[in-house]
């Protein structure tokens, strides 16, 4: 591009900053290698300037630190062209930020920490803020498994804060197209001191109060004459609400867990369970049978038996149902699993899958009904145990997402102590938060899970009131990210169930609310038109990111022409 000299109507001045060079990186040491300019933000434009370009076009801004420790700041068009590096030499990237940020939201991508991308303050680029949480998607994908989820993320800390590298964009972010390292760009080095977090800004309004319910302690009253259940949406917003009374459980988690269709007859689900006991059966002949000679040829089948039997002997030993040597319950536990790799060959044994048997063991007191609780169970769990952990990054680029729109300082402390990954949610989401509650608490929250009310990640939202009630003892504090991690881990036993599943709601209705509010469509101008209730985002005219030369001022009237070979394309 060219820098041209043309007559204007002077637009207004938004921002503007001086001190900002072009490093034309000239090889002949009698020319100047830089050339001074200022980059501002204006409405309306001219060509007067030595490069111009609509924020409405803006794609990315990438930040980095030259070698001689300046900044420089590499601005890329959705076309995917990055226009010449612009190098801050006194400053003032967290002023241009903080500028742009009143007309586009600027959302930090989770791949890499120095690339901003760049939205439309519109109803459709907040509506994907939103879906970006994806707490409606229940998307699925068949994809191979991982023995030990927890040593392969694990298995070495000073590695773990790049464990979010390889998460998945923003849904329908033209990073799609592109590598996380681009050619075109600048390479990576260290990070700008004390650059400020630009937020997408979003406004939640206030978090509504939130009360809990009775568990549900009648079964029979919803059944008609045959048995079917007349109305399974009410069960399920009862049991959201507050749970199932004991003595209930072992029936109503049979039709929550799809042992059970919730339209099956009395007699029905006495064909199911004789069907369903003969196939149980049929599987555990299959691995009861191998002889030890065979086993010794089969290293996957022996591998699987050696990790289920170290498994159960440390899964929920204090419980009595589980407790002791040469318990039937171990035996069970022991059985169960070993059938199921029989039922899922693929998957086979995987660590943490006795954690979420244990306690369908104990409330059905049944091998074969508990097998098939499994089985629904790991329906909706199976992909947190994928070999790419694909799934697992997912969920924690959500909740990070999450954490971010609910409060970002929060989220800023965690960052700033190497801790914004939340690696240490890997073992909430992983098996659901089986070891964070007691046994008791455990069951009720899986019941609530299992409603599948109000969304399909309710879970996320349980983390997101988990770590909001420990705001307090981090930020503020003189935590680093081993303390974080230790502060987290000893939280263990010590949160209060019912507190957690009121803020999570809590949370869930904020959301809804905030987006059902920029949603809404007012009459204007004979048309209907989204109103976004925020500072500065209704504009009607485009603004625009300028650069140009040092001998330009603002308040000429002319621009001398520029040939520089750094506007050339």
């Amino acid at each position: 591009m060219h820098l041209c000299g043309f007559f204007f109507l002077l637009p207004q001045l938004i921002f503007e900053k001086e001190g900002v060079y072009l490093h034309t990186n000239a090889k002949r040491s009698n020319q100047d290698t830089t050339i001074p300019g200022f980059i501002r933000i204006v409405e309306r434009v001219s060509k007067s300037w030595s490069f111009s370009l609509p924020l409405s076009e803006l794609y990315s801004l990438r930040r980095a630190r030259f070698s001689l420790g300046r900044n420089f700041l590499v601005l890329t068009s959705r076309g995917g062209h990055p226009l010449p590096a612009l190098h801050f030499h006194r400053g003032g990237t967290r002023e241009l930020f903080r500028a742009l940020q009143r007309y586009i939201i600027l959302d930090q991508s989770p791949v890499e920490g120095r690339l901003f991308l760049a939205y439309p303050h519109d109803s459709g680029a907040l509506s994907q803020s939103f879906d970006k949480l994806h707490l409606f998607d229940d998307g699925g994908s068949d994809l191979r498994f991982i023995q030990d989820p927890y040593a392969t993320t694990f298995g070495g800390f000073s590695k773990v804060t790049n464990f979010f590298r390889a998460a998945l964009r923003p849904p329908g972010s033209p990073t799609h197209l592109r590598t996380a390292q681009d050619p075109s760009l600048p390479p990576q080095s260290d990070e700008e001191p004390g650059f400020e977090l630009i937020n997408c800004g979003v406004e939640l309004g206030p978090r509504p109060d939130v009360t809990r319910g009775e568990p549900l302690d009648k079964w029979e009253e919803f059944l008609d004459l045959e048995g079917r259940v007349k109305n399974p949406e009410r069960i399920k917003e009862l049991i959201f609400r507050g749970g199932v009374t004991p003595p209930l459980r072992k029936e109503v988690w049979k039709f929550l867990l799809g042992f059970y269709p919730w339209n099956s007859t009395f007699k029905e689900r006495e064909d199911i369970l004789r069907a369903k006991t003969d196939e149980y059966f049929r599987m555990k002949v299959q691995w009861k049978s191998v002889s030890e000679e065979q086993e010794m040829r089969n290293s996957l089948l022996r591998g699987y038996r050696s990790l289920i039997e170290r498994d159960v002997s440390r899964t929920d030993r204090h419980n009595t149902f589980f407790s002791g040597n040469d318990n039937p319950g171990l035996t069970l536990l022991h059985d169960v699993l070993m059938t199921y790799c029989m039922y899922n060959f693929d998957l086979g044994y995987v660590q943490g899958m006795s954690d979420l048997l244990s306690p369908l063991l104990f409330v059905t007191q049944n091998e074969v009904e508990s097998f098939w609780c499994l089985t629904g169970f790991m329906e909706l769990v199976h992909q947190n145990f994928e070999e790419s952990q694909e799934a697992m990054k997912q969920q924690l680029l959500q909740l990070s997402i999450l954490l971010k729109a609910l409060d970002p300082e929060l989220c800023d402390f965690l960052d700033s102590q190497d801790s914004g990954s939340l690696c240490f949610c890997f073992r909430w989401l992983l098996i659901w938060f089986k070891r964070e509650f007691s046994f008791e608490d455990i069951l009720i929250m899986w019941e609530v899970l299992w409603t599948r009310l109000p969304c399909d990640n309710f879970h996320l939202l349980i983390a997101c009131s988990i770590l909001k009630s420990q705001r307090g003892e981090l930020i503020g504090s003189d935590h680093d990210f081993n303390t974080i991690l230790k502060h987290i881990n000893e939280l263990t036993m010590k949160l209060d169930l019912q507190t957690v599943l009121q803020g999570a709601e809590a949370i869930y209705l904020q959301l809804t609310a905030c987006k059902v509010r920029r949603h809404q469509t007012v009459a204007g101008n004979g048309k209907r038109r989204h109103c976004v209730y925020e500072k500065h985002a209704k504009q009607q005219n485009e603004y625009y990111l300028t650069y140009s030369l040092a001998f330009y001022r603002y308040n000429s009237d002319v621009t001398p022409q520029c040939n520089h070979e750094c506007f050339q394309r």
